[in-house]
């Protein structure tokens, strides 16, 4: 799933423009060198080679190699946007571990054709709208929901590029076709797929330790050359002198430079966070909030982030979840059961352990009594053995965390009743 994501998102890192236009223009080279090659040696030139014949061979296996060592340079330094790092973040400094590659319409196309399974019934079906009309909407809309995981928060195109999305999706919804309705559909749940990815990634990028992968590569090489046990040895103790030599001042870097990318970085979360708060609404007003649900529900592994992230972020997922369980209660969604119970195990930690981080609290009183109801509500309509496992998960979160939200207490003595009456 991540590797899809990244392949049709292009949130993988991608190779400089110049080392791409040098290595494009180099395979050209050597390919019209070894048609050259070939053809200066067919039956009727196959005597004797000349001395220009020799030449012109070696050049070519020399373009060869240098062709083999920039695909290596690409592979081994890649390079996510080909303009400055400093506008991910308006000026701050990049984030080296986890940067957005630039959108590209191919990437949307293909995203789109992938993924709207109603859009393409629409082309097939030929129906009033022009398919490629549709395409083309589909394409435009998914392009600027991309967009506002780029652009960073801090600046006006930011709002402009939001404003702009909020417009086309009501402008479609006006229009009262029912293909352009899917248009927003499909859109938004792209949008919410890439962005919870993206959230994902720049949590994980936190927490992430950091390895030094050259000494491994040392001795993986060492180990294949005879008497490799004798050289390793060697080389470990070479590679401990240096270490003690230089560890104050590795330390001190590495403290410094982590400092400055953990900040980036909580930035770059926050800002995921709203706009994937924003995009949770617009799947609401366009009634598609049953996609961010399971998808939601799905989300074992930012579930588990979330509970170390900053209190802004928290905040803000806590504000996600909170919308979701809201529309858990809708008379008009049918929701899988096990949706619902994959939402409780995952995200009622986190309303047990989330601190506000703010000087106004996340959710009103209102709000709390409310969640609080619904959850009541849908652990009620589970079985006996899925409101244990339910109802056990609060109490192990609930009983060591300093917050007095969300007290299940109710739903816990009605299901122990409930097994004590059908134990008599």
């Amino acid at each position: 799933m991540a590797t899809d994501l990244d392949r049709l998102y292009g949130c993988i890192a991608s190779p400089s423009t110049l080392l791409n236009s040098i290595f494009m223009s180099t395979v050209n080279m050597t390919a019209k060198m070894l048609v050259s090659v070939a053809a200066s040696s067919r039956a009727e030139n196959a005597e004797k080679w000349k001395l220009t014949d020799h030449l012109r061979f070696m050049v070519m296996l020399m373009t060869w190699l240098m062709l083999w060592a920039l695909r290596f340079l690409m592979d081994l330094f890649p390079c996510s946007l080909s303009s400055s790092p400093d506008y991910l973040l308006g000026g701050l400094s990049s984030i080296e571990p986890f940067q957005l590659a630039p959108y590209s319409s191919s990437a949307g196309a293909e995203a789109f054709s992938s993924s709207g399974s109603s859009l393409d019934l629409i082309l097939h079906n030929r129906v009033d709208v022009d398919g490629q009309a549709v395409k083309a909407l589909a394409k435009s809309l998914t392009r600027v929901l991309a967009l506002l995981n780029e652009i960073p928060a801090s600046s006006r195109k930011f709002q402009f590029t939001m404003a702009m999305a909020d417009k086309i999706m009501e402008d479609n919804a006006r229009h009262g076709h029912w293909a352009l309705l899917v248009v927003n559909r499909t859109a938004l749940a792209l949008s919410f797929t890439r962005t919870s990815a993206l959230l994902h990634r720049c949590l994980k990028s936190q927490t992430s330790p950091s390895v030094d992968y050259g000494d491994s590569w040392r001795m993986r090489t060492i180990n294949t050359i005879p008497f490799s046990s004798c050289i390793a040895s060697y080389v470990k103790a070479i590679t401990m002198c240096f270490n003690t030599a230089f560890s104050w001042f590795n330390t001190a870097t590495v403290r410094y430079q982590r400092r400055g990318h953990n900040g980036d970085r909580e930035i770059m979360a926050e800002k995921l966070t709203q706009v994937l708060l924003w995009v949770t609404n617009k799947l609401s007003c366009y009634g598609d909030v049953n996609e961010a649900l399971v998808q939601w529900s799905f989300a074992s592994g930012l579930a588990s982030l979330s509970l170390t992230a900053s209190p802004r972020v928290q905040g803000s997922i806590v504000e996600i979840s909170a919308f979701l369980f809201g529309e858990l209660t809708r008379k008009d969604l049918e929701i899988d059961r096990q949706v619902k119970f994959r939402l409780l195990v995952l995200w009622v930690p986190l309303f047990c352990h989330a601190s506000n981080g703010h000087a106004y609290p996340i959710l009103t009183s209102f709000q709390k009594a409310e969640i609080e109801r619904i959850m009541d509500e849908l652990i009620s309509s589970f079985p006996a053995r899925d409101q244990e496992v339910i109802l056990t998960h609060w109490l192990e979160n609930y009983a060591v965390s300093v917050s007095d939200w969300p007290n299940l207490r109710l739903a816990y003595d009605r299901w122990y009743r409930c097994t004590r009456e059908s134990v008599a």
